[in-house]
């Protein structure tokens, strides 16, 4: 059953890392075309680079005052949050199965 349940927390963890693979695409592209000052700060390949993530979990976005950037970047906050939560608790259950059995 605690296997069963990290399982769950991965599936959620790929569910939320698609919405994070939809909504973190379009806030940089909203950054690059409305907002680049706020874009340089993230640098290349914010995609995936770990201090752009940190900007977006720290919320550094809401700086622009912009309700449609807060409305891209949000989602892809959560879900990033999300992913992280998931993954972690997924690891917990299967230390705590391995302990366990």
């Amino acid at each position: 059953m605690i296997l069963f349940l990290a399982l769950t927390f991965v599936g959620i963890a790929v569910s939320a890392f698609c919405a994070f693979a939809i909504f973190w695409p379009l806030a940089l592209v909203h950054l690059r075309d409305r907002h680049p000052p706020l874009r340089h700060e993230l640098g290349e390949a914010a995609f995936v680079n770990p201090a752009a993530w940190s900007w977006l979990l720290r919320q550094r976005y809401r700086a622009a005052s912009d309700r449609n950037l807060d409305g891209l970047a949000t989602p892809a906050r959560v879900s990033l949050l999300i992913v992280f939560v998931s993954l972690a608790c997924a690891g917990v259950l299967w230390i705590l199965s391995a302990v366990v059995a």
